[in-house]
């Protein structure tokens, strides 16, 4: 499975971006895809996902009603809109994906398949 994200640069405060992630192999290996994001000094923590079943969404507290996650399935494709931009979203965002089976999908552990990440600065 290759996970290939783009989309990241550079936005000011308020602004918006938009992320997207292709990913490459079986369709069980992408039943949830996932986004992450690590500021330096940071760990990486969880952005939001999506499950593939009925395409249910997750989203951290912090992005939540500013960032919206979507998948086309056609495409296999995720994408993440991101508005309303703050200097705290500056980060390395990562995708990530993983077959069906877990009930979890906020920690780093839950996926299998990681993308090489992509930057998103945001300058207030």
């Amino acid at each position: 499975v290759q996970l290939q994200a783009s989309g990241g640069g550079l936005a000011q405060a308020g602004g918006s971006l938009r992320l997207s992630c292709a990913a490459s192999g079986p369709s069980y290996s992408t039943y949830a895809m996932g986004w992450f994001r690590q500021a330096p000094g940071k760990q990486r923590e969880f952005v939001a996902a999506i499950r593939g079943s009925d395409d249910n969404t997750y989203y951290a507290d912090s992005v939540r009603g500013r960032f919206t996650i979507s998948r086309d399935n056609a495409k296999n494709l995720v994408s993440l809109q991101m508005m309303g931009l703050k200097p705290e979203d500056t980060a390395v965002y990562y995708c990530a994906s993983r077959g069906p089976g877990l009930a979890s999908w906020i920690y780093v552990g839950d996926y299998d398949y990681w993308g090489q990440g992509t930057q998103v600065t945001v300058s207030s």
